[in-house]
């Protein structure tokens, strides 16, 4: 397909949501090029800002420049005034975390009236993921005087969407200080107290024992990792061990309280994933309740989609997949 055709059918699919805010202060997906026919480049605006994601092979030699695309953004959204590229197979790791190329980007957007603070070369993400927007909703709708504890919690926005909706307590988790401390930004931009034990740093294995003797207890927990990760505590596998994960926090929820599971991993179908949190199930302490889907932006539309992902996702929507589980304690 040719390329300023792709962008343009992702920007028309688009265009309600860009409508919706006039005054470009959220965050959306404008091409999710790997569904929507532009296999190495994704691009996303977040406030004013153009984020390129440049995942060409440094020596593949004819793929598409995605310089097309950017101009043509340019040209069709001219209230842009900043572009951020992230050339994700580098071996440079700066030219991987990013370069401003134009402009000054914007350090924070809002969304669900919430303010997430940015930082664009602080690590090889962006600081806030877009495929989790809606599960930021429903735990700004749901937490309202809940214990929360957002593991692998990166930049805590997770966690930052529930302290937003009065959650009594968030414990943000996560293995990198740096991470946490822009979390810690966004909870000052948005007037909430910052208090230094709720930002624990450490392996997620040690440190939810350590909770665990501390005889804590949560009415939420959300486990989002990545999916393949080793420590000197354990180890993360989304392939083949997501249940052991999943079994390190249930002790921690209290009965009735809700656990988020999430897999990103692109090579495990929905239905593989629903068949391991079925087996999670079996014991009678965990029920699967519901899921979140991702939204459009992200996922591509019927009308945009035109490369299925490795493996289905269905019936999620997405190779992010949300599970809600309720906890049952006798």
């Amino acid at each position: 397909m040719e390329s300023l055709s792709v962008l343009l059918r992702a920007l028309a699919a688009r265009a309600p949501l860009l409508a919706a805010d006039p005054g470009h202060t959220g965050a959306l997906r404008l091409l999710a090029g790997h569904l929507e026919g532009w296999p190495q480049l994704s691009l996303d605006v977040y406030g004013r800002t153009l984020l390129v994601n440049d995942h060409r092979d440094p020596e593949g030699g004819s793929a598409r420049d995605p310089q097309v695309a950017i101009d043509a953004a340019l040209a069709r959204l001219p209230w842009l005034t900043s572009v951020v590229v992230k050339t994700r197979r580098s071996p440079d790791v700066t030219l991987r975390r990013g370069v401003v190329t134009r402009g000054r980007p914007d350090r924070r957007v809002r969304e669900h009236d919430v303010s997430y603070a940015l930082d664009w070369t602080r690590s090889l993400d962006a600081s806030l993921y877009l495929d989790t927007r809606a599960l930021r909703l429903h735990l700004k709708q749901t937490s309202g005087g809940r214990d929360v504890l957002n593991t692998f919690a990166y930049t805590g926005s997770l966690g930052l969407a529930a302290a937003a909706g009065g959650a009594r307590r968030v414990v943000q988790l996560d293995l990198e200080q740096d991470h946490l401390d822009l979390g810690k930004q966004s909870y000052a931009m948005n007037g909430l107290p910052v208090r230094r034990a709720d930002f624990m740093v450490g392996d997620f294995f040690k440190r939810v024992a350590e909770l665990r003797r501390a005889g804590e207890q949560f009415d939420t927990i959300i486990v989002d990792p990545p999916f393949f990760s080793s420590t000197r505590g354990g180890t993360v596998d989304l392939v083949r061990e997501s249940h052991k994960v999943l079994n390190k926090v249930r002790p921690l929820l209290r009965d009735g309280g809700e656990l988020i599971a999430i897999n990103n991993a692109l090579f495990v179908s929905g239905a593989d994933w629903l068949a391991a949190l079925a087996a999670l199930c079996q014991t009678g302490y965990l029920e699967l309740t519901g899921r979140i889907d991702v939204p459009l932006d992200s996922a591509g539309t019927v009308d945009t989609r035109v490369t299925p992902p490795p493996a289905d996702p269905a019936p999620f929507s997405h190779s992010t997949k949300i599970a809600l589980l309720r906890a049952r304690k006798p």
